[in-house]
């Protein structure tokens, strides 16, 4: 067996160089950097048909990247948000947020007998709304909002509901949670908000893979050619 030292970045674009030549499909332009970056994180080849898109979602996500500070991505758990590449979302100006673990989610959820990933859906749209106090340090609104959805189907579900509501209009929601309980449903109901979407079909998704493609997006939105 002969393992050789490679460097990180050299490691990374053999892998993706693996996952081209193993695909069966030739994906559009503006999909492709995104099934090949969940396969990369999964090495499950099954993303290359499972993974949809709506008509316009790359080019909705990658003009609201480019936005900079009016742009927030919001996930649904902390381990999502760890995984968003920080030094991409620090060159673009954009911000990424978890509300799950904030208390006042969690008292609001107690009281309704809700999820916390619903609430934390809430939260993110009254903030976008200019109904919740900025962070420190952040003197600007977030005006796009991008939604990653990892893991819990009632956030995708209540997202439904305040886009219907007239209470959100996301640039882009990631719904990719997994698991076996409204899972599919939730993901075919996002389908048929009317906005933006990039959907894992099936039981499968999770955080990381929520992860990997707000990271494509992120790497495309710093490429000036694309």
């Amino acid at each position: 067996m002969d393992i050789k030292y490679q460097k990180p970045e050299e490691i990374e674009k053999r892998s993706m160089q693996i996952i081209e030549s193993e695909m069966t499909t030739r994906p559009p332009r503006y999909h492709a950097p995104v099934i090949r970056r969940v396969i990369h994180t999964t090495a499950d080849f099954e993303y290359e048909n499972s993974l949809v898109f709506s008509e316009t979602a790359v080019v909705s996500a990658l003009a609201a990247l480019r936005g900079g500070r009016k742009t927030m991505i919001v996930t649904d758990t902390n381990m999502a948000l760890a995984g968003v590449n920080k030094g991409a979302l620090k060159r673009l100006g954009c911000r990424a947020v978890c509300h799950m673990a904030d208390a006042d989610v969690a008292e609001e959820a107690r009281r309704r007998g809700i999820t916390r990933a619903a609430v934390s859906m809430e939260k993110a749209a009254k903030t976008a709304a200019g109904g919740e106090t900025p962070e420190e340090g952040q003197s600007m609104m977030p005006e796009k909002l991008i939604f990653a959805v990892g893991n819990a189907p009632t956030a995708l579900l209540r997202l439904k509901d305040l886009i219907e509501e007239g209470a959100l209009k996301p640039a882009l929601i990631i719904g990719v949670p997994v698991g076996f309980v409204n899972v599919e449903e939730s993901k075919e109901l996002i389908m048929t908000a009317g906005v933006p979407y990039i959907v894992a079909l099936g039981r499968k998704g999770g955080s990381t893979v929520a992860a990997a493609i707000c990271n494509a997006l992120l790497y495309m939105a710093e490429d000036p050619s694309l």
